[in-house]
């Protein structure tokens, strides 16, 4: 990865954190690291948690295409661990949001992407 492609990709993760907070949602944690792997965002709103995937890309196509059932299940996987390291019961109500990003800074959320 191009350094220019690693700094696009935290700008758009940042531009997802500001479009969830604009909404109400509260920011708990970004770029969140796990044994697992990474969860880009993790937001919470009336006691739900959104672990939200960011994909950028020329357009909102090519951008889902970027997330692979490895990746799903490797986020699924980080999440759980973020549950335990935080003392959450695993009947948490959450949800998992794909957010792509077009090469004009759009932002598509797709809500329960990741199942």
């Amino acid at each position: 990865m191009s350094l220019t492609a690693y700094h696009a990709g935290l700008s758009a993760e940042k531009s997802v954190a500001r479009k969830y907070a604009r909404c109400g949602f509260d920011i708990v944690a970004e770029r969140y690291k796990s044994s697992e792997g990474e969860i880009d965002v993790i937001a919470r709103h009336n006691d739900k948690l959104y672990f939200i995937e960011v994909k950028k890309s020329k357009t909102f196509e090519r951008a889902a295409e970027r997330l692979g059932a490895k990746q799903m299940q490797r986020i699924q996987n980080a999440s759980l661990l973020y549950l335990q390291k935080m003392e959450l019961p695993l009947e948490t109500d959450m949800r998992f949001d794909l957010a792509l990003v077009d090469a004009q800074g759009f932002i598509k959320v797709i809500p329960n992407a990741i199942h």
